[in-house]
């Protein structure tokens, strides 16, 4: 068959298609919808990227989503990070070592979580596994207090700690790896390893973890988006500004800013450092999104 036979086949395919209502009316008003659904999220991001570029005076005598009179977009960026003796530095290096480490260390216990419930069967694992699920429904604020009282007593509250290690437990990660493990690994390979001789860390690092590289970074970005915005948990065990991240500084600063005889510009800094604080997470989607999608979609379909 030649190439323009094949394409002629195809041109009736898709003409059948359309012919038979393949492409109905209920697909085309849910392109529309998806299209509004993009454009409705989309402002505030288009905002924020507009109103980093004005001046002081433009950001509140010009249209919300128009340029102003004159670019300063470099000069924004310099004041910010010139506020308050650099503390918007601080504050992005911060938040960077508490994403990461975070992060890291909940992929980690969740992988290893997942491992154990997809293929150890012991005394409990169903009602481990329900425990898992059930903590998925609860609201993280919900359990900060708690924590407090907990780190209070430990003397952990106002430390590093205190915002790291509440968000190593990750039950939706460890739920998301049983479910990509159990359809991504036989047992099969697991017992002829085993017969091998080979240890069960010999069998996790070297076998299980590299069918594992889609869902790692699945749960990775997860957690990361999740430690990267956390407000609430940094606001209650942290009292000193420099361990502050940047979405209890940039709050800080919009407080301050929101008070009658406050200096105006602080309003440019919070903006800016918004604008800031979500271009690594953009840069990571941007870089990783084959892996994440890769991840969701795997291990749902045998």
């Amino acid at each position: 068959m030649t190439l323009l036979e094949t394409n002629e086949n195809q041109s009736k395919i898709q003409g059948n298609r359309r012919k038979s209502g393949y492409l109905n009316p209920k697909s085309k008003f849910a392109d529309v919808v998806m299209f509004f659904g993009v454009i409705y999220f989309m402002i505030p991001l288009i905002w924020i990227v507009v109103a980093s570029t004005k001046t002081k005076n433009d950001l509140f005598q010009t249209f919300s989503l128009g340029f102003g009179h004159s670019n300063s977009f470099f000069s924004n960026i310099a004041a910010t990070f010139r506020q308050d003796n650099g503390a918007f530095g601080h504050w992005l290096f911060n938040t960077l070592f508490y994403a990461v480490t975070a992060a890291f260390l909940s992929t980690v216990t969740a992988t290893m979580a997942g491992y154990s419930l997809a293929h150890f069967k012991y005394r409990g694992s169903r009602l481990v596994e329900s425990l898992i699920l059930g903590m998925v429904m609860v609201p993280g604020t919900a359990l900060v207090m708690p924590l407090y009282l907990l780190f209070a007593k430990i003397h952990l509250v106002n430390t590093i700690w205190s915002v790291i290690l509440p968000s190593v437990l990750n039950p939706f990660g460890a739920f998301l790896m049983r479910v990509y493990i159990t359809n991504s690994v036989p047992e099969e390979m697991l017992q002829a390893a085993r017969i091998d001789r080979a240890s069960e860390f010999k069998i996790f690092f070297r076998i299980v973890l590299p069918i594992l590289k889609p869902a790692l970074l699945t749960v990775f970005l997860f957690s990361l988006v999740a430690s990267w915005n956390n407000y609430f948990l940094p606001l209650v065990m942290l009292s000193s500004e420099k361990l502050y991240p940047l979405a209890v500084g940039l709050n800080t600063w919009f407080g301050q800013a929101s008070q009658y005889t406050a200096d105006q510009t602080l309003y440019n800094c919070v903006i800016d450092g918004a604008l800031i604080a979500i271009v690594p997470l953009i840069i990571s989607f941007i870089f990783l999104q084959k892996y994440w999608r890769g991840g969701l979609t795997a291990g749902a379909v045998k």
